[in-house]
């Protein structure tokens, strides 16, 4: 079991960050075109959504693991309030509309998700 790969979106479909780590198929595409077509797919999804309810939320994390990893939810919710909050938003040298330059937030995440119980050094 593993972790591939972590997008972060803002609500206007930019990509904020990318990392991979135990990624094994490429898209044969360009990184931009994979950040458009992968926002594509979660604007179509919070559209769906959407209907049922209203509310909406500007940051749109995304984390590709294996499927055995199982639900990512509270690993999902310490990323956005552990890491991003703290060394993104509360970091007056980021712009929360531009992609993450912080190498101190790059760090803790990728500290965090090789932290991880599911992460595989072997994976890769």
């Amino acid at each position: 079991m593993t972790v591939h790969n972590l997008y972060l979106f803002d609500r206007n479909g930019i990509c904020l960050h990318y990392s991979e780590w135990h990624r094994k198929k490429q898209a044969g595409i360009s990184k931009e075109e994979e950040f458009k077509l992968m926002y594509g797919m979660l604007f179509s999804m919070r559209s769906f959504v959407g209907k049922m309810s209203p509310v909406d939320i500007g940051l749109k994390v995304v984390m590709n693991t294996d499927l055995g990893v199982g639900n990512i939810r509270d690993v999902l919710h310490q990323i956005y309030s552990n890491i991003y909050v703290e060394f993104v938003v509360k970091n007056p040298l980021c712009s929360l509309s531009e992609p993450i330059q912080s190498e101190l937030f790059r760090a803790k995440l990728d500290g965090f998700i090789r932290g991880l119980p599911f992460f595989s050094a072997r994976a890769g």
